[in-house]
């Protein structure tokens, strides 16, 4: 009967109404849930080395201060550091600076992009990419939630190791590769054409790297990743590959969402001594059942508000505060 339902006229229209309104409400739901955050303490600053980076606008302030707050509580390190989008406003700053401990704000408009594409979180990476000539620099998103302690990453500090999070479980197994590798072993049928997806078009060309065998990758997540202090790539290296895969994909293909992401991976793999983290511990969320021993979960956009998972992640972060 359901299969018969599906192939009336209008059903797809339908469907997906009634998806972006179910989705909406459970966004506007997780907004009253994160708001008890405002109700624990501050975080207070330690100048140790660490920097927490992430790039936020008006919109995301609040799941921001449930990302940030939850993370600093359970690693123990770190002062704030903010790239306003262009979008915070005055009340949002002073909101920012009471709960996340008086926070240096940079503006994106100000960013030296060096060539590399502008938006798609480029800014982003750049400012990761300068400010880790100094410290320990890890990225996070508005989007992720800590719900425990995490051994990995600090471990990954004390050995001023870069980190990277994994895109999905299945990336685990090979782990980092050489770029020809890892295009045999996740493009076996050759590049992939448009309209595929930016991350897919400029992965399963990396073998046509120049001196592709002395290069390596893994598909990672940039929303969450740490970059050793002091390490090998800095801006320069990324205005170098952002070139080389304009030139494999096309200017215009390169300048999409995502290839931000794909030039994170390349720097973070190419790094000495970069560890991935487990992902049973540190993962995204891909409707997939929960993990018995979650650590750090990131929330991406496809399924960010499919479902309660968020919510009750939410939840649970402001629960293991300590209350103000």
């Amino acid at each position: 009967m359901m299969d018969a339902i599906r192939t009336l006229p209008g059903f797809d229209l339908a469907f997906r109404m009634v998806d972006r309104l179910a989705r909406t409400r459970r966004m506007k739901r997780h907004f009253r849930h994160a708001r008890p955050i405002e109700a624990t303490p501050p975080i207070v600053p330690r100048h140790d080395g660490v920097v927490i980076l992430s790039m936020i606008g008006t919109a995301t302030v609040l799941p921001y201060l449930v990302a940030v707050k939850s993370f600093h509580h359970h690693l123990g390190m770190g002062r704030v550091v903010l790239l306003d989008d262009g979008s915070l406003t005055e009340a949002d700053k002073t909101l920012l600076a009471h709960h996340a401990g008086s926070p240096t704000i940079l503006r994106l408009a100000d960013v030296d992009r060096g060539g590399c594409p502008r938006g798609g979180a480029w800014e982003r990476l750049l400012t990761v990419l300068e400010l880790r000539a100094e410290d320990y620099v890890i990225q996070i998103d508005s989007d992720t939630v800590t719900l425990g302690d995490m051994p990995e990453v600090r471990a990954a500090i004390a050995a001023n190791d870069s980190f990277i999070l994994l895109g999905g479980p299945d990336a685990e197994e090979k782990g980092i590769q050489t770029l020809p590798d890892f295009v045999a072993h996740v493009y076996p049928h050759g590049p992939v054409e448009e309209p595929a997806h930016i991350q897919s078009l400029i992965e399963s060309r990396l073998a046509a790297h120049p001196d592709a065998d002395r290069y390596r990758y893994i598909r990672g997540c940039a929303g969450f990743a740490g970059f050793a202090r002091g390490g090998r790539n800095g801006p320069a290296d990324a205005s170098r590959f952002s070139q080389i895969a304009a030139k494999l994909v096309g200017d215009a293909a390169w300048t999409r969402w995502g290839s931000e992401q794909v030039a994170s991976n390349f720097l973070l793999a190419n790094e000495p001594g970069a560890r991935i983290l487990p992902y049973a511990r540190y993962h995204n969320y891909w409707l997939e059942p929960q993990p018995v021993d979650e650590r750090f979960v990131h929330f991406v956009g496809t399924h960010r508000y499919s479902d309660d998972r968020y919510i009750a992640a939410t939840d649970r972060a402001i629960a293991l505060l300590p209350r103000g």
